[in-house]
């Protein structure tokens, strides 16, 4: 069983090897400039971890891996657009390297050739393949749109929170663990059993995101602690938060969320101090474990090896074990 980190090495090898034509540079050249632009590669990784672990031919599973990864940069391009972002990885944005045009087409572009990748899998099961990459694009796309609509709603319930995050995230590494699973010759049962596993295990992950965001320590996390207090972004931890507060909390929560002009830091501590009022971390960090243990359970059913199980609670572990 090959380990995850040389998985993603192979992956991140595979990417730098893609090539497109060199004309028109400047419907192509976007392309190859955000996918050098790195990441974890975590995604794609999972396709071929999945196959592997099911006796499958890896290298028969890189062209589907690299479609996953071609689609996920295709939807980060697509998102720094609808969020004006300036900078991804500690780069430019695409569109803000081009403009939005040159953004907007070569994503579309990125979209057909993750299909065209994916159409590399052996026939007898491309179009079960192609049904779960649609879906999966389809979902992202719902999530995308749900999180921006929440953006200006005040009504978002916990549920409603719960299936965004399941749409924008944890689809994607179900979709990718299933195909790998049936590449690597796992029944329809098995496949879709570890699909459960990484879409739970996904939604666990962003809910420990949100955790993380208001309590982690900056310098562990790798992100601004509190970013998600001072742009007002709908978490779980802001939604239980209004579920809960009441009286003079209640209207102090509302005052911090339609200030148009604060100081940062005095935002967060107020917030954070409501917070800590209601308990609301104890809340989310509940409901990350109870995600945690449906993977888990989900895990528990597949027919493998126990050794490729523990491999798999290793992997969640890993992924859900961040320091704070």
């Amino acid at each position: 069983m090959r380990k995850l980190e040389d998985l993603q090495s192979l992956i991140a090898t595979s990417v730098e090897k893609l090539q497109y034509p060199a004309y028109p540079a400047e419907l192509y050249e976007p392309i190859s400039y955000i996918l050098s632009i790195g990441g974890k590669r975590m995604r794609p990784a999972l396709l071929l971890m999945a196959c592997d672990l099911f006796g499958g031919d890896v290298e028969a599973a890189l062209p589907p891996a690299l479609a996953i990864e071609v689609f996920h940069n295709f939807t980060l391009m697509h998102d720094d657009i609808m969020d004006n972002a300036p900078i991804r990885r500690g780069r430019a944005t695409v569109h803000e390297k081009w403009n939005q045009n040159v953004a907007i087409l070569s994503g579309d572009v990125m979209l057909i050739e993750g299909y065209k990748l994916m159409m590399e899998v052996r026939d007898n099961i491309l179009r079960r393949v192609l049904d779960i990459f649609n879906d999966t694009a389809v979902g992202v796309c719902e999530g995308q749109q749900l999180d921006m609509t929440f953006e200006t709603s005040n009504d978002i319930s916990i549920s409603e929170y719960i299936n965004m995050i399941r749409l924008k995230t944890a689809v994607v590494l179900g979709g990718a663990l299933k195909i790998g699973a049936l590449i690597g010759e796992a029944d329809d049962k098995d496949a879709e059993l570890l699909s459960d596993f990484g879409v739970n295990l996904g939604i666990a992950f962003q809910l420990q995101d949100d955790i993380l965001d208001v309590y982690g320590d900056p310098l562990k996390f790798g992100k601004q602690v509190g970013g998600d207090i001072i742009s007002n972004k709908k978490t779980y931890l802001l939604i239980k938060a209004l579920e809960l507060v009441q009286g003079f909390d209640a209207e102090e929560l509302q005052r911090w969320i339609t200030f148009t002009t604060f100081d940062a830091a005095d935002k967060v501590a107020a917030v954070t101090e409501i917070y800590n009022k209601v308990n609301v971390r104890q809340y989310a960090e509940e409901e990350m474990q109870a995600y945690a243990e449906k993977a888990f359970k989900a895990l528990e059913l597949i027919n493998l090896p126990e050794d490729s199980k523990q491999y798999l609670r290793d992997f969640a572990d890993g992924l859900l074990v961040r320091e704070y």
